[in-house]
């Protein structure tokens, strides 16, 4: 059928893309036993501990328990098991809770009160190690390592603004952490300290104010290894010895807790995940050579690495496959499947209308190379007619130090099999390419984000790729930020759409969480000195600029970037008269989990695009 790009009909609903849908992540092993937690949108955004034992699934968390901590705001690493047990956050009191195996109920370990945590590990004499956040002050958040045993906290280590990855070494009489204090954030300069348990002062051994180091684990020998950028690419180290060192990421943004790169697949042996030009491979490395054997595996997108001996576990995705907890046998070579995040994507009446990814590289300004993800746009159904070239959606990640995923994504198939080509950049200053690729930013957000934004599109455009004159970018958080600062400051995109995003920089240096609170003096410069410079990169000052029809969404108790930042935007634009959507979600925090607002979000998008910009009919 011919039909124009934008119009057609897909099975890639909102309600396919939310039906059955959960979030994968933080893999554990337990002995022989396999744990993941799921977050799950038909719940209500609800996390849940989940247990692969024998070859069966089960949930090990009941309603309503949700694991979920909020230090940094953003979490991660609310849960940990060892020996069956299981140790967690739950999200409604902020409270530890334990659950034994076998037992009826989890049960309280710490009391009520404005404390929160994250990250811990179980010492072998049962005792909870992990950071503490605690709120009970009026100002600054206080954040420090606690060992938490029969209710009560003991300080491990203070003085910092932030710790994580507590790491207990094989014996436990030593624990490794890492702690890095402000205006840095964690992937600009952190230490890694060594602590004696049994006294003494900890010891800086790796790390400072310009070297990010990530991920410090005890091998089975007793010995410290971690991930570190001291050569501009974060690679893995045995103490000072590089191993297999390669312009490659070992490392991520730790934006949350809980992350694994890597694991030691027994002695002398190590699994880990890399990523070369944005996209991820596993490999062995031989820690007696240092050389590194990648796998044939067919993922793009790995991480929460976790292995004992030949079993390693991860979290794994494709272009073609939705994101699974995927158990490989090293000795065998046996690929398995656990569990997948979207069932309808093992359809193969839903696979057929899947595009691909093509990895891109472009010009950008000042004579630069920026990358991005492009997946045209794809239905067996339909063609376009003869010369006519498909609309394009930019999408602009978070962070705004993070990148785009490779993994099967349905949202993104929402868009391509409806005829919407998409470009999901990684402009300069996202991960994957090496701290000076990360470091474009600094200084440079609202600038170097939104030209490469735009330098990307025109690039597709001008090889006859999309049609330059129906584009529209849309983007979370930082990214929303660079929606709205390339509507406000630049003419080429004709209009697009901000999920919790920026409008006011002055606002936000103001009013922000602990974790953030300085990050803009690396992104902007420092506050208040150059208030100005806040101002000028501003989209809230600059409305008159602005022409273009936006779209908001925004949840109602997003501590991150508060509604009214959204608002205030808003109201301009209607004051203007200028074509404009707001949707603010009850219950919602940064980034939504509930399915009923994630498919009214999309489609709420779609319509908003096809009205004021497409200028197509849709079919649903």
């Amino acid at each position: 059928m011919t039909e124009p790009y934008g119009s057609w009909k897909s099975p890639i609903t909102s309600d396919l893309v939310v039906a059955k849908a959960i979030g994968l992540s933080e893999v554990r092993m337990d002995g022989a036993d396999v744990w993941w937690i799921e977050s799950r949108p038909e719940e209500g955004g609800r996390t849940a501990a989940v247990c692969w034992r024998d070859g069966t699934a089960e949930d090990v968390t009941p309603p309503p328990f949700n694991l979920r901590t909020r230090v940094h705001e953003y979490g991660g690493g609310a849960w940990t098991v060892a020996g069956g047990a299981l140790w967690f956050s739950h999200d409604s009191d902020r409270r530890l809770y334990s659950l034994e195996r076998g037992a009826s109920a989890p049960r309280p370990i710490t009391p009520e009160g404005a404390w929160r945590y994250a990250d811990g590990v179980i010492d072998a004499g049962g005792n909870w190690i992990g950071v503490r956040e605690d709120h009970t002050g009026s100002g600054d958040a206080v954040n420090e390592l606690v060992a938490i045993g029969s209710g009560v906290a003991r300080v491990l280590a203070s003085g910092h603004d932030f710790y994580s990855s507590p790491r207990l070494s094989p014996d436990g009489r030593r624990l490794a952490y890492l702690a890095w204090d402000h205006p840095r954030m964690p992937w600009m300069g952190t230490t890694l300290y060594v602590q004696d348990l049994d006294g003494g002062a900890p010891m800086a051994v790796a790390g400072g104010e310009r070297e990010s180091i990530f991920q410090p684990e005890w091998s089975p020998e007793g010995e410290l290894y971690f991930v570190s950028d001291r050569s501009g690419w974060w690679n893995l180290y045995a103490g000072e010895r590089p191993l297999a060192p390669m312009a490659a990421e070992f490392g991520r943004p730790q934006w949350v807790f809980g992350m694994s790169a890597y694991a030691f697949a027994g002695p002398g042996r190590i699994v880990a995940s890399y990523i070369e030009k944005g996209l991820a491979r596993l490999g062995l490395i031989d820690v007696a050579t240092g050389s590194l054997k990648p796998l044939d595996l067919p993922y793009t997108d790995i991480g929460s690495v976790r292995a004992a001996g030949d079993r390693v576990v991860f979290r794994g995705g494709s272009a073609n496959t939705a994101a699974g907890i995927v158990l490989l046998d090293l000795g065998s070579g046996r690929v398995e499947t656990l569990r997948s995040s979207a069932a309808a994507a093992r359809d193969p009446a839903i696979a057929r209308y899947f595009t691909g990814v093509e990895p891109i590289e472009f010009p950008t300004a000042g004579g630069r190379t920026a990358f991005g993800l492009y997946y045209p746009p794809h239905n067996p159904d339909y063609e376009a007619p003869p010369g006519e070239h498909p609309p394009l959606l930019v999408k602009s990640h978070g962070g705004p130090t993070s990148a785009a995923s490779s993994t099967l994504d349905l949202r993104t198939q929402f868009w391509t099999s409806r005829g919407i080509a998409v470009l999901d950049v990684n402009y300069g200053g996202s991960t994957g390419y090496g701290r000076e690729y990360r470091e474009r930013l600094d200084s440079q957000w609202g600038i170097v984000d939104v030209e490469d934004c735009v330098a990307g599109a025109r690039y597709l455009a001008e090889r006859g790729m999309v049609d330059g004159a129906r584009s529209v970018i849309t983007g979370g958080s930082a990214g929303g930020y660079t929606v709205l600062a390339a509507l406000t400051f630049h003419d080429y995109f004709r209009g697009g759409a901000s999920y919790y995003g920026i409008s006011d920089l002055v606002v936000l240096a103001r009013d922000t969480h602990k974790f953030e609170s300085r990050y803009l003096d690396t992104l902007i410069g420092p506050w208040p000195e150059m208030e100005e410079r806040y101002r000028e990169r501003s989209p809230i000052y600059f409305t008159e600029r602005l022409a273009a029809p936006v779209i908001f969404f925004q949840g109602d108790e997003d501590a991150v970037v508060p509604p009214n930042q959204a608002e205030l935007m808003v109201e301009a634009l209607r004051e203007r008269e200028t074509p404009v959507g707001y949707l603010l979600f009850a219950g919602e925090q940064h980034g939504f989990r509930k399915a009923e607002n994630i498919k009214r979000s999309l489609d709420a998008e779609l319509y908003f695009y096809a009205v004021n910009v497409f200028r197509v009919g849709l079919r649903f």
